[in-house]
């Protein structure tokens, strides 16, 4: 047993330096913009840039967009599935993981092929109808995460006893889906909420084709013409990324001790 979890830390280390390395050396890198001394001005030239600022405020409030829409369309599907059609579910199951299997660039081709300004809907033509067609891409490209972690939800509580206790009350659909079944499902929402957002924040291919000024494309321009900068865009990203998987953890860890907690 010794032998056993000594072999067990070992690998973890041997992991977490692994995984470690390349991102310290990148931070250690950020800090070099100054000839001679470590300093955080790589971090000050992006935060001041103004299209850091807009860039990052777009793609926040299009990721914000697609956690709601998104929720509002997997959520009552995943629960209809659960409850009524237990046949159909691994066909849903196959169709959420299909934006996993066709690339992001095919999709994105298609999108322009079909809503272009010659076609009938032309989403294409302006600006505001160019957002809501990337919001949709972001939404079909979140599916697997956000299906995934609502369907894990769903499977944890027992939802026919819920929907039939609250049948029996009185309650409609509407009433038992947003009363109800989102209450119970907090943990799983915020999860995909997350997974979306790190998802959608760092998209380059869909934005960057559909020519919208994103956080992705912003990305890839300041690693195209600056040093020190990208690196300190990459850590910030990184942290990004890390503290929404953190919250889903603490999140988690929190649901789970409240339910053993009311158990007892």
């Amino acid at each position: 047993m010794r032998r056993a979890r000594w072999v067990s830390w070992l690998i973890m280390a041997i992991c977490t330096v692994y995984f470690a390395t390349p991102l310290l050396c990148t931070f250690e890198f950020s800090l070099r913009l100054k000839r001679g001394e470590y300093s955080f001005a790589a971090y000050e030239n992006v935060f001041k840039d103004s299209r850091f600022q807009e860039t990052f405020l777009y793609s926040t409030v299009l990721s914000a967009a697609t956690i709601v829409f998104g929720t509002l369309l997997v959520v009552p599907t995943a629960y209809w599935v659960q409850l009524r059609l237990p046949r159909l579910r691994p066909v849903v199951e196959f169709l959420t993981l299909m934006p996993l299997v066709i690339p992001a660039i095919i999709l994105v081709f298609g999108y322009v092929r079909i809503y272009n300004s010659s076609s009938i809907l032309p989403m294409t033509s302006a600006s505001w109808s160019t957002d809501m067609l990337l919001g949709c891409s972001y939404i079909t490209l979140a599916l697997p995460y956000m299906y995934r972690a609502i369907d894990t939800g769903l499977q944890s509580i027992d939802v026919k006893t819920l929907t039939e206790a609250a049948e029996s009350l009185g309650a409609k659909w509407p009433s038992i889906l947003f009363g109800v079944i989102l209450p119970n499902l907090r943990v799983a929402i915020v999860s995909s909420a997350f997974l979306t957002f790190a998802t959608v924040i760092g998209e380059f291919t869909m934005a960057s084709l559909l020519d919208r000024p994103a956080f992705g494309p912003y990305l890839q321009l300041i690693g195209a013409s600056r040093a020190y900068e990208p690196s300190a865009l990459a850590v910030i990203t990184f942290l990004i990324t890390w503290g929404c998987m953190g919250v889903i953890q603490l999140l988690g860890r929190g649901r789970r001790g409240s339910v053993s907690a009311s158990a007892y």
